[in-house]
Formats: structure tokens, C-alpha cells, sequence
């Protein structure tokens, strides 16, 4: 079997990235449902969109986000309407299955998607047809489906917020994507193709990447994954002087310099044992000796690094559940959408959605 030889080149170095692509191209020449797992920036789309160019469909790449729509139009969004289903439907429209009819449909952030709509889903990939909100007339479709999630959804099934039936349904053939810190022969090659893309926006000559620049970038804990080092990328090359990328010309994430600046660990020194009637501690209270810490390590833009790290903590903890993180930070979705965003913990697009001519470069196989 041949392999992709353009997207080895750019994306799949690493050997872990390697054994990836062998997985993929095999399921790829298969119609099986597929569940791609990994963290947010990891390229879950452009793994949905290389199943799609091996699979040989003729039909489009349609690529939805689930947590883009509201729980009252996702089931017309993605299964569309008949005119005057609800208020506002002046007129019929297809869904996003029948959009994609003959090619692939993407669905991102599957674990989003409202219970109710889990049952109609695993109807239509159980028939392979779907009925329009307002109708009772069922439309054949030959759609291949590919689902996408950065959470663990066999967690999400415990808690009873997925269910299993869809669960089982859609990781016929699962894929797991592992974190660009986990592929570290990736990262030049996905840097200097960065500098290639953007090079050619800014005009540059043929920019180049010093020595301790490639140190740089090898030793970053990559939070952002490969979105992250795009944009840390694009920033060097708008900064950087006499076509050469230094390693100060680099603006990693107050995340990655936070985890930075605190390894390696300082010996751990041997404390006299608590007495038996202590107190309980204060967790503030450790806090405030943490702050006390950072603030005497000469650590630069201290207070974004400590609400980057408290607005991710809260995030995982909550599981991306944003309605839930807000509420234990005790602030507004839409304050806290906007610290999602500044700190890289939230999609680009903001819940767009993407279709085949809209979604952003297939940076993994350019050539």
C-alpha cells in the first residue's frame, strides 16, 4: 500500500506519526464510522479530511462543530427542515447529512451533541436515511461519518452524558491522535512548513531557524498543539530581523512558560512531622505561598500565567464544559469564552462551522 508521501513529509516524521498514518490509510480505504480522539489543536480535522481524500468518495468534505448550534436548531442544522417546522423556517432546507450525501460528514465535538439528537443520530447511521424536522418522509443518504472529541467519551457514557449505543456505533474504528509533545520529531518539520506559509503572506526571502530557535521549540511543552506553534510561528517571522528566527523572537503560551519556569523540581526538603491535632489546611493558604514563589523567580507577565493556568485547571476539571467552569470560577460564559480564547483553550473559529470551501488550509498536505 502506498503511502502519502507529501503529508510524511510535512506532518508525519515522528515514528509515532508514522504508525498513525499506516492506521489511517487502512481505515481510510474502508466506509467504517470513525472516532477521532486528541486534544484540541492536535489536526482532528485534517485527519477526517486525509480519510476522505483516501476513501475515494466522490461527495464532499461537510465539516460541522457541535457545540456551534443551539440544542432548539442543531436537529434542523444537521437533518435539516421542511417549511414552517418552527418559527423562522420560511423555507425548506437540507441538512448537513444531505449536504455531504456521496462524501464525508465531519462532526466535531461530538460529546456536545443533546441526548435527544444521540437517539436521531444513531437512527440515521443505523438506516442510512434521514427525516426532515416537519416531515415524515425519510431520505436515503450515502454519507460516511467521521466524529471527532478531545474529551474521553467512555468517561462521558459513565456519567451517563453519552450514550453507549451511539459510543460503540461510532469508534468502529477509533483513532487516537496523540499530542504534538508526544511526536517531538514532528515539531521542525510542522515549524519550517509555518515559516513557508507565512513567509510567502509577509513577502519574506526564504527565513531560516538558528540554532537555539530549533532548541526552543523542542523544548516547549506545546498546550496549544499544533495551533499553538503555528501562531507562535507566524508572530517570530512578523518580529524577526534579518531573515533569521531567533529563539527571542518566540511568544510561547503563559502556559508552556509557567510549566517551563517550574521544572525541573527542587530537591524536596524533609519536614518535621505535622502534629496530630492540626488544623485542617487552608488550600488558599498554599496558594498564597505558591504566588509568594512565582513572585520572587523573576517570572515575566506573572498575572497571565496564573490566570492561564487557573482558567485551564478549572476547564479540565470541568471536563470542557463551559456552562460548569464558569460556574465554579463564578463568572459569566461569556467572560469566560473570551479567557478560552485569549489563552488557546478555545477553537479559532469560535463554533463556526466549516464546510468544504470555508474550513481553513490542509496544511498536512500542501506541498
Amino acid at each position: 500500500m502506498a503511502l502519502s508521501i507529501r503529508a510524511k513529509a510535512l506532518l508525519f516524521h515522528d515514528p509515532k506519526s508514522v504508525a498513525l498514518l499506516e492506521q489511517v490509510e487502512r481505515i481510510a480505504l474502508s466506509d467504517a464510522t470513525a472516532l477521532v480522539i486528541g486534544e484540541t489543536g492536535t489536526g482532528k480535522e485534517l485527519i477526517a479530511r486525509h480519510i476522505h481524500k483516501r476513501s475515494g468518495r466522490a461527495g464532499p468534505f461537510v465539516a460541522v462543530n457541535c457545540g456551534a448550534f443551539s440544542e432548539t436548531l442543531v436537529d434542523a442544522e444537521l437533518f435539516g427542515h421542511e417549511a414552517g417546522a418552527f418559527t423562522g423556517a420560511a423555507q425548506a432546507r437540507a441538512g448537513w447529512f444531505e449536504s455531504a450525501n456521496g462524501g464525508t460528514l465531519f462532526l466535531d465535538e461530538i460529546g456536545d451533541l443533546p441526548m435527544p439528537l444521540q437517539v436521531k443520530l444513531l437512527r440515521v447511521l443505523q438506516e442510512r436515511q434521514v427525516v426532515r424536522l416537519g416531515s415524515r418522509r425519510a431520505t436515503p443518504i450515502d454519507v460516511r461519518l467521521v466524529a471527532a472529541t478531545n474529551v474521553e467519551l467512555h468517561q462521558a457514557v459513565e456519567a451517563q452524558h453519552f450514550r453507549a449505543d451511539l459510543y460503540y456505533r461510532l469508534s468502529v474504528a477509533s483513532i487516537s491522535l496523540p499530542p504534538l509533545r508526544d511526536r517531538p520529531g514532528d515539531i521542525l518539520p510542522l515549524a519550517r512548513h509555518f515559516i513557508k506559509v507565512y513567509a510567502g503572506k509577509l513577502k519574506m526571502g526564504d527565513p531560516q531557524l538558528s540554532d537555539e530557535a530549533q532548541a526552543a521549540l523542542l523544548a516547549c511543552a506545546w498546550p496549544g498543539n499544533i495551533r499553538e506553534l503555528e501562531n507562535v510561528i507566524h508572530y517570530a517571522l512578523i518580529v524577526c530581523r534579518d531573515g533569521l528566527v531567533r529563539a527571542t523572537d518566540f511568544r510561547f503560551s503563559p502556559l508552556a512558560s509557567l510549566n517551563a519556569a517550574r521544572a525541573p523540581e527542587p530537591p524536596v526538603r524533609e519536614e518535621p512531622p505535622a502534629p496530630v491535632a492540626a488544623a485542617p489546611v487552608d488550600p488558599l493558604a498554599g496558594l498564597e505561598q505558591a504566588l509568594d514563589g512565582a513572585m520572587g523567580s523573576g517570572h515575566t507577565d506573572l498575572f497571565h500565567a496564573v490566570e492561564a493556568l487557573l482558567v485551564r485547571r478549572a476547564f479540565v476539571r470541568c471536563r470542557d464544559n463551559q456552562v460548569q467552569t464558569a460556574r465554579l470560577l463564578g463568572i459569566t460564559r461569556n467572560t469566560l469564552r473570551t479567557l478560552l480564547k485569549r489563552y488557546g483553550l478555545l477553537g479559532e473559529a469560535g463554533g463556526d462551522v466549516a464546510t468544504e470551501n470555508e474550513a481553513e488550509p490542509d496544511y498536512s498536505l500542501a506541498d
